[in-house]
């Protein structure tokens, strides 16, 4: 089987940037390299298990987002939604959001 090939759009590098940031200055977490752990988590899990993880097809209210999601456990209290277009081996995250935001509730009911 042919390894995956996954690329993150120039807005989801910019918001995992910005997360380490407002995860910290939030209180979210103690200190910068935690955060910044944190976020390397949800990186890794993006890497090594979107493409084993049931693939939902993204809503037509939420399809500027991508055309399928997936759900990523963050902490016991966040659900990461991780939107994404794909062709065979290869995907393109598009847009994350978790359980916190108001859009969310939408993914919820799901």
């Amino acid at each position: 089987m042919e390894k995956a090939i996954i690329k993150y759009s120039s807005n989801v590098e910019i918001f995992l940037g910005d997360l380490v940031e407002v995860l910290f200055k939030k209180g979210y977490f103690g200190f910068m390299e935690s955060a910044l752990e944190y976020v390397d988590r949800v990186t890794f899990q993006i890497e090594n298990e979107l493409p084993q993880k049931k693939h939902y097809v993204t809503p037509d209210k939420l399809k500027k987002h991508g055309n399928y999601f997936v759900r990523l456990k963050g902490s016991k209290n966040t659900t990461w939604y991780v939107f994404f277009n794909k062709s065979r081996n290869r995907y393109l995250i598009t847009y994350i959001s978790n359980n916190h935001v108001a859009s969310a509730n939408f993914i919820n009911a799901i």
